[in-house]
């Protein structure tokens, strides 16, 4: 079968080979995998910069944002031949810590955990792939190709469900949130709050495009200039980019008893002035929160399948902006100035 796959560690490493089936090992449920999903993070092994192959092999196949059909399912199994199905990315580690003992491997404890196209792990982005049934996860079979959201979907979901816990340890209202970046995990975290009834701000750089019309089109305002743009309290900040300035102004400009959720990773190497010790007095005095959060466990998976199944399809069909065949798959890596999600197509 045809997979794509690089030598983690080794830029321009990629290239479109044949390869085994998927070993009976990795489950009994196979299934054919229909797309998957482009991130920064593939950008990343790609470049050479992150990513691990499997143990006693150099190669790793590509891709975790996946969406596939089943094509054999033991009985018994939950799944049936033609159901629409994503693959969860992260699989716990074989101690296990404390939380990769109860299923909440999304917190792994000591870092040995493997995930699926990034870490020890095969991924997606093979014409067929075998799984056992708790890492697979049932999509509405009306979204089509358009379940590749799934696994970006289930990052936000997580970041949600972070801020309820967190917001939960006093009286907890939210009205007013404001999410900064407007690529695929800042629009699908701004679809979730219009979906719980928020009134949604998204800050982004862009003036023009696809963006502030996606943003529009859920009845969200976009704003591309600062968060002291948006007025009023801020009751949650979702932030998406990983700009370290946005960090710190989403902190500043938070109300009493907010909470600030960063989902995006930074790069390094930039300095910003700031005044520390300020900042610390309001987060004491305004009983503050910041948390971080990445990944997802299956719980999330799964509010990420009912969040997509309740939204607009043709809203859906803006955020995956370009489909490339496999053979093409070079082109999905060239920014285009109107791509929002791009997606690696396997079949038809």
């Amino acid at each position: 079968m045809r997979a794509l796959t690089v030598t983690p560690g080794t830029a321009g490493s990629a290239r479109l080979e044949e390869v085994a089936e998927p070993p009976a090992t990795d489950g009994p449920v196979l299934v054919e995998t229909v797309a998957v999903g482009i991130c920064g993070t593939d950008a990343e092994i790609l470049s050479g910069a992150y990513g691990w192959a499997p143990p006693g092999h150099e190669r790793l196949v590509l891709g975790h944002e996946s969406i596939g059909r089943v094509a054999e399912a033991p009985d018994g199994s939950g799944f049936a031949k033609g159901d629409w199905v994503v693959g969860i990315v992260r699989r716990p580690d074989p101690v296990p810590c404390p939380n990769c003992a109860v299923g909440e491997w999304d917190f792994c404890r000591n870092g040995r955990y493997t995930e699926r196209g990034i870490k020890e792990h095969d991924g997606y982005c093979s014409e067929h792939y075998r799984i056992t049934p708790e890492y697979l996860v049932k999509v509405d079979p009306s979204l089509g190709l358009l379940g590749v959201l799934l696994e970006p979907t289930s990052v936000v979901a997580k970041a949600w469900e972070q801020v309820d816990r967190i917001g939960g340890r006093a009286h907890f209202a939210p009205k007013r949130v404001v999410i900064t970046g407007a690529g695929p995990i800042g629009l699908l975290a701004a679809l979730i709050g219009r979906e719980r009834g928020l009134e949604v701000h998204v800050i982004d750089q862009v003036t023009s495009g696809p963006k502030p019309e996606l943003v529009a089109a859920i009845g969200a305002t976009y704003h591309s200039g600062g968060i002291s743009d948006v007025g009023g309290e801020i009751d949650v900040v979702i932030e998406c980019t990983g700009v370290a300035s946005l960090v710190f102004d989403a902190v500043e400009h938070g109300a009493a008893g907010s909470v600030v959720c960063l989902t995006g990773v930074s790069s390094g190497g930039h300095s910003i002035s700031l005044d520390g010790g300020l900042l610390n007095r309001n987060m004491v005095l305004e009983n503050q929160a910041v948390v971080g959060s990445v990944n997802a466990n299956r719980r999330h998976y799964e509010q990420a399948a009912e969040a997509l199944a309740k939204a607009d399809r043709g809203w859906l069909e803006r955020l995956v902006s370009r489909r490339v065949p496999l053979e093409h798959w070079q082109s999905a890596l060239d920014r285009q100035a109107d791509d929002v999600k791009v997606a690696v197509t396997l079949q038809d």
